[in-house]
């Protein structure tokens, strides 16, 4: 069986768990949200103690061959998000 929580169901969590309306309870996520969106805009790196670390990933642009056509094309160059789990994190789900 296969557990997921999306916004919505975080959202009712921290609802019940703060006892706060749904509109608070969104802008609390929502705040917590951009500031890790804005430290990564800037390159820069999130660490939550006990949880894991958000970094951003730089890929180098190269030419690649589309695999339709075997025409040769420009790859842009491109921005990635990586998490790595913090070991608490990792030792709670052994």
């Amino acid at each position: 069986m296969s557990l997921s929580i999306n916004r919505k169901d975080l959202e009712a969590r921290f609802r019940e768990e703060f006892n706060v309306s749904k509109a608070t309870a969104n802008e609390y996520i929502q705040f917590v949200f951009d500031q890790i969106t804005d430290v990564l805009k800037e390159d820069g790196q999130v660490d939550i103690y006990g949880f894991g670390r958000f970094s951003v990933t730089h890929r180098k642009g190269r030419i690649g061959i589309n695999p339709s056509t075997g025409e040769k094309m420009e790859i842009l160059p491109t921005r990635n998000v990586k998490f790595k789990s913090s070991k608490p994190l990792k030792d709670m789900l052994k």
